[in-house]
């Protein structure tokens, strides 16, 4: 089976930390050699504890499951001749409690809005199917317990 890495890094510097007044920004490295800034949501812990400007795991969650579902639609579009000019999504993730009471990411809403070209256009009916079929397919999707939906948007 393949294997997925990606390494992260945080360092106290001239923090106390025992007085639990310490930055929660930190640093996610991928195998591309990419880097990002990373750090707790403002939600989650206050400013100036989180960095408003990182990445945080909520947005880096939705984003995995909205970045999978793309790729599997692209490829479905592709395998059926369909061209994707343009494909954007606006994901979105809401808190809840689970059984034991504690907060997890509920729900995830995707909303992607595609655009298409050439002879073959699909319906309405056919992007859905896609999108379904993307949805099943994608490994991010399979792998969590929350209600993760599709609901696509149509320019009219």
């Amino acid at each position: 089976m393949d294997e997925y890495v990606a390494e992260l890094g945080w360092q106290r510097g001239e923090q106390d930390f025992l007085d639990n007044q310490y930055s929660r920004r930190h640093w996610l490295r991928f195998d591309s050699g990419q880097e990002i800034a990373a750090s707790s949501s403002p939600h989650v812990v206050p400013l100036p504890f989180s960095d408003p400007n990182a990445l945080d795991p909520e947005e880096a969650f939705i984003a995995s499951l909205s970045s999978c579902h793309m790729l599997w639609f692209l490829s479905i579009a592709a395998k059926r001749r369909f061209r994707v000019d343009t494909y954007n999504d606006r994901v979105s993730g809401q808190m809840g409690k689970n059984e034991a009471g504690k907060l997890y990411i509920a729900t995830v809403v995707l909303r992607p809005e595609v655009t298409f070209s050439g002879e073959r256009l699909p319906t309405r009916q056919q992007i859905e199917q896609m999108h379904h079929l993307a949805h099943e397919e994608c490994f991010i999707a399979n792998s969590v317990k929350s209600d993760v939906r599709c609901e696509p948007r149509f320019k009219n």
